[in-house]
């Protein structure tokens, strides 16, 4: 087992890590930059070391500080955490390279996943269905324009070396074909370094529903259900739940077969997402994240397995001590994201010091967060600063619970999302489980 392990991350993802450390016994070495001087994530470490400047490119993005500040700290291994590097190949393969453990999957898994157009090839031949879609990158506008007439308008260009919604163009008709193909092109280049696209068959209300799966290097691959992500704005999460309301057991069992066929073909180590569509009782693999999840607490809390602790076992060469018919689901729980950002004023940043913070307890509530008070919220980095979970023995028991924890909450004078969370909430189609990726929109929120 590791006995020290650098955690390559801020946030509440840091202090989530550093928790699971020391319940494993090992220490944990903080990074910081000079932004996140008073973050909670280096005052809970046992060794906190800043790395650079404010800005995540000279710091969090500097793959030569982080190296330095694992062979200053006599660290064996580096967690990656999410964002950032996390889904760097080239960051795993140096640190690997240098003598520390990655505690992720490895760099041949990252590339190959990372790489849309051949995550689909390789899903396909598995056996994992698909949506239908070019198998080779577009880069000549007439070629992509015939593939679009043969599969049918509506259909959506994509970026091939990314996600998170950059590239994304969806195209209604031919005549705004060749505009949009270039926006992406354009799009994927600046955020991605790579201008090749790929176009698939647009799905114009689907479902978005992940499995989460954990693999071992002895070959053993389980599933720990699923969750639901469709409450997304500009393709970003903003509430994810599991199980999903929308499975019959029969179709979960096929879903979270495919997502275990489909990782047992990469020969896939550590925790990863198998993200699918689902519309019109079929669901398609869309892609896979090859790092821990924003929103993995809701597989927790269903099931009582921290993934976490799973991934530094894994890293550490342990077999899975889980078998697949020994996970159960227990119950429903959902999480929202609560950003520092201003739902009236077009979800504006808001940090600037927290003067006043009263967080919510009780049955069934968890929150993972880095914030305290008095803590000033820097406006360099991404504007998430906690995450609210609320479990039930019903889904109907957890959204009661959550609509507790969201009026018990104080975060002042800071501006969040949770006003709009809890409209979410108490909407009737969000209550009856009617859900897809245009919700947002349909409310008037999308944009």
């Amino acid at each position: 087992m590791f006995k020290r392990v650098l955690v390559a991350n801020r946030g509440e993802i840091a202090v989530r890590i550093i928790r699971a450390l020391h319940e494993l016994n090992i220490e944990a070495v903080a990074i910081y930059s000079e932004g996140d001087e008073n973050s909670l994530h280096t005052q809970i470490a046992d060794y906190a070391i800043r790395i650079g400047p404010a800005f995540s490119k000279d710091s969090y993005l500097n793959i030569k500080s982080i190296i330095s500040a694992a062979e200053v700290s006599g660290a064996d291994a580096i967690h990656p955490g999410y964002g950032f590097l996390a889904e760097n190949e080239e960051f795993a393969k140096i640190v690997e390279e240098c003598g520390f453990k990655f505690i992720g999957p490895s760099p041949e898994s990252i590339k190959l996943m990372g790489d849309k157009i051949e995550a689909k090839r390789v899903m396909k031949e598995a056996g994992v269905p698909v949506i239908p879609g070019t198998e080779e990158a577009i880069s000549n506008i007439k070629e992509g324009l015939k593939f679009a007439k043969e599969v049918g308008f509506p259909v959506i260009i994509k970026a091939a070396a990314g996600g998170g919604g950059k590239g994304m163009r969806i195209v209604r008709n031919e005549e705004d074909f060749e505009k949009q193909f270039k926006i992406a092109q354009i799009e994927a280049e600046k955020a991605f370094g790579d201008n090749r696209v790929y176009i698939e068959k647009f799905l114009e209300k689907p479902r978005h529903i992940e499995v989460q799966v954990l693999g071992d290097s002895y070959g053993n691959v389980i599933h720990l259900f699923e969750r639901e992500s469709s409450i997304q704005r500009r393709h970003q999460k903003l509430i994810e739940e599991a199980p999903s309301p929308a499975l019959d057991e029969e179709t979960r069992k096929k879903l979270t077969e495919a997502a275990v066929k489909g990782a047992k073909a990469i020969k896939y180590q550590n925790a990863g997402t198998m993200e699918f569509l689902y519309s019109d009782g079929k669901f398609y693999f869309m892609e896979m994240n090859t790092r821990i999840q924003v929103e993995h607490p809701v597989t927790e809390e269903i099931t009582h397995i921290d993934i976490v602790k799973q991934q530094i076992l894994i890293a550490a060469g342990e077999k899975l001590n889980i078998k697949q018919k020994e996970i159960n689901k227990i119950g429903h729980a959902i999480e929202i994201r609560i950003n520092a950002e201003d739902p009236e004023k077009n979800f504006r940043p808001s940090p600037g010091k927290i003067e006043v913070l009263h967080l919510p307890g009780g049955p069934g509530i968890r929150i993972d967060t880095h914030i305290y008070q008095g803590y000033v919220i820097p406006p360099y980095y991404d504007s998430l600063i906690a995450k609210m979970i609320a479990w039930g023995r019903t889904r109907e028991e957890a959204i009661k619970r959550l609509n507790r924890a969201i009026n018990e909450t104080l975060i002042k004078p800071i501006k969040t999302t949770l006003s709009l969370h809890k409209k979410i909430i108490n909407n009737r189609r969000f209550i009856e489980g009617e859900l897809h990726t245009k919700f947002l929109e349909e409310m008037g929120i999308g944009d």
